[in-house]
């Protein structure tokens, strides 16, 4: 039976319904947002691998093009893999509501969010959301949620929620929030040199919005909601658990505090296995299941010593593996001007964490084209982010980029876009590469570092310098402690990733993630300003290797000269089937085609904007002669100093200028009377001639009877 429920959002209607849609899966709900319908459906496997070490959770985002009104591009014409917006999309989802799950549940479970109407006004991300979080806690699937998120924006001052297109293109923060009731889990932003005063605000702002959106979802759970499902978990004895412990405990304690992570790292990694192998060899009269189950209890087993053992070194001694203060950024070191041919290219390392950018500058019409749902439909900045196994000293996966990767590019590139100049300031595409080479901890803002100085070194004129930190988060009980430039461990056995990147004016980018269910106001106060300190300290590394962008692009990067012409003179500059672009391209640069590496770029933009685009400067002016002179307008009764290109019985066609041709009459080729042109003119003589104006079809006549004295 169909259900329907309603909610006056903040001025908008939110509509929900259930019963009708997807009654197979294990919950399904339709919601509408506006003109913006989400149909989030979840299903639970019936079965559990109790011996994985891991929840296998699945968030897809699917785009449907015909939600926009759009026909797919390309050869193939139906949706293929995800793009980035979708991937993006998906995470952002997954992320506050992974660590709300069970910590022994072990069924998989699929969450597949169908986006079939988008009204770019109502943020169908945020829809998807809201669905997720309802479809899964009204089904029978164990959720310790629900969840909401807002986006939160701010003009003149003034916070927003949910802000329309055209309030988010005034605004000057673009906040995305996401949590429970009682705390925030997750957020992502970036903004223009917000204060993190500022930042705070909007956060409290936006969850005092979540609560309205959670209060709904909890109606609608008291009167459709399912009783939750028994399943199936790893029973490990507690006598187990003590024996370990006693016998791994000070072992583990000391490899945690041997200061190089590799050294570290393997110390951990011996104990575990030889203990494993120690329960193998005393229990070798099990057959081959019970003998996996063993191995598998005894593994948990020590994850939680390991991540007890660390909590209580951290939190209380106020001890960091490799000696750190808790707000103590580790070695910075930099470098520019490494890659000889590139346009730009920067080194920064920090600590264990090295990220190599490489910065490359093209012409306006190189943008990367976008296919997805957005209004949005190319953009001429990207920064993409490349994680080797080899960083970590290990083999691995290598092929397409994976969520992580375009997750970390889509932070570095908020980061960096809020200080990118104006397409008017500076006409060229920009793409930002972030090789990391070496990583324990925060190589996304590694890459953000080092972007940075790349940028500078290429000759690109940023606003200001961009620094970026990751702050961790380890509790124990109600205690807690906030530790600056989180390394690996810190991050993998920590609560908190907190990534700040900023200028010294203010904070650009924001994304947070935890694994607990939540977390204060004061615990973000103050990883705010923790932040801010070391980002200070960042800053002023930066400056001393670069104090500022170069006045000049590198000499292996494209020049440009941009000029303006009559708008309704760009077909003529195009020509027919491209036919003069063509050649002016082809004879400036002296090649054979406008394919060859060496020939000249040349965009021509709607309001009549002609940028020009050559390592050669003198290929750059040649060219713009030549578009010039198709551009030309003839002045009606000036004097014009012409080459005959063809010769007819009833005149002759003369050339004023490459791109510009009129007709000289025979009655008008000389004072006396001639009976064919061809007698006293042929291709290739330069007359003189008058221009007469041009016909009713816009053919141009020229007088040479006229022009002569």
């Amino acid at each position: 039976m169909k259900k329907v429920f309603e909610l006056d959002f903040r001025g908008r209607k939110l509509v929900v319904e259930h019963g009708e849609l997807a009654k197979q899966a294990n919950g399904a709900v339709l919601v509408r947002y506006g003109d913006t319908v989400i149909l989030s459906t979840v299903v639970v496997s019936k079965t559990a691998n109790v011996l994985s070490d891991f929840f296998p959770l699945m968030v897809l985002y699917q785009e449907k093009l015909y939600s926009v009104g759009k026909i797919p591009g390309g050869f193939i014409k139906r949706e293929g893999r995800p793009t980035e917006n979708a991937t993006l999309a998906a995470r952002m989802i997954d992320r506050p509501m992974r660590p709300l799950f069970p910590e022994n549940f072990r069924n998989e479970v699929q969450i597949v969010n169908t986006v079939l109407s988008v009204d770019q006004d109502n943020s169908p991300e945020m829809t998807a959301m809201f669905g997720s979080s309802l479809a899964t806690s009204i089904s029978k699937i164990p959720f310790d949620g629900p969840i909401a998120g807002v986006k939160v924006g701010r003009i003149d001052g003034k916070f927003i929620i949910n802000p329309t297109k055209e309030q988010s293109e005034l605004s000057d923060i673009d906040l995305t929030v996401a949590g429970t009731k009682t705390a925030i889990n997750m957020v992502e932003s970036s903004a223009k040199e917000a204060s993190e005063e500022d930042m705070l605000e909007a956060l409290m702002f936006g969850h005092e919005a979540i609560k309205e959106l959670i209060a709904f979802e909890e109606e609608i759970i008291a009167e459709i909601g399912e009783e939750k499902m028994e399943y199936e978990v790893l029973d490990i004895p507690e006598e187990l658990k003590l024996e370990i412990k006693e016998a791994v405990s000070k072992d583990l304690n000391n490899a945690f505090h041997i200061k190089d992570k590799l050294e570290s790292y393997a110390a951990i990694d011996k104990i575990k296995e030889e203990t494993v192998e120690k329960y193998k060899e005393l229990n070798i009269e099990l057959d081959e299941a019970s003998l996996n189950e063993l191995v598998t209890k005894v593994k948990l087993v020590l994850e939680e010593i390991e991540y007890e053992i660390f909590r209580n070194i951290v939190v209380k001694e106020k001890v960091r593996a490799d000696g750190r203060a808790m707000d103590e950024i580790r070695p910075l070191s930099t470098n520019i001007d490494l890659l000889p041919r590139t346009h730009g290219s920067a080194l920064f390392t920090r600590g264990q964490t090295q990220a190599l950018s490489i910065v490359t500058l093209g012409a306006l019409g190189e943008h990367q084209i976008l296919d997805g749902l957005t209004i949005e439909d190319e953009k001429r900045f990207m920064l993409h982010y490349n994680f080797p196994q080899f960083s970590v000293g290990e083999t691995g996966r290598y092929g397409a980029p994976g969520r992580r990767e375009i997750g970390h590019g889509a932070l570095g590139e908020k980061a960096l876009s809020r200080v990118i100049p104006s397409e008017e300031e500076f006409p060229y595409t920009i793409r930002v590469v972030s090789e990391i080479l070496e990583s324990n901890g925060s190589s996304s803002q590694a890459s953000i570092c080092a972007g940075c100085m790349a940028l500078m070194a290429a000759g690109v004129p940023i606003k200001s310098p961009v620094a970026g930190i990751a702050m961790g988060l380890i509790t124990n009980d109600d205690d807690y402690t906030i530790l600056t430039d989180i390394q690996g461990m810190e991050d993998h056995l920590g609560d908190m990733d907190f990534k700040v990147a900023g200028t010294k004016d203010g904070i650009c980018a924001l994304q947070m993630d935890i694994k607990i269910k939540g977390i204060t106001k004061e615990i973000l106060k103050e990883a705010l300003a923790q932040a801010k300190k070391a980002r200070m300290q960042i800053l002023d590394v930066i400056k001393e290797q670069i104090p500022e962008p170069r006045k000049e692009v590198s000499k292996y990067a494209p020049k440009t000269l941009v000029f303006m012409i009559n708008p309704n003179k760009i077909k003529d500059v195009i020509g027919k089937g491209g036919e003069m672009i063509t050649k002016i391209i082809l004879e400036a640069s002296n090649v054979n085609a406008v394919t060859d590496i060496n020939a000249v770029k040349v965009d021509l933009e709607d309001d009549g904007r002609v940028i020009i685009y050559h390592s050669d400067q003198e290929i750059i002016d040649k060219t713009a002669n030549m578009i010039k002179n198709v551009v030309k307008e003839v002045e009606e009764g000036k004097i014009y100093n012409g080459k005959v290109v063809k010769v007819e019985d009833f005149g002759c066609f003369v050339e004023l200028w490459p791109g510009c041709e009129g007709l000289v009459h025979v009655s008008h080729l000389a004072k006396e009377h001639i009976d064919k042109p061809s007698d006293i003119i042929k291709v290739g003589d330069e007359i003189v001639v008058k221009a007469l104006g041009f016909d009713k079809k816009g053919r141009l006549n020229l007088s040479r009877k006229e022009a002569i004295k």
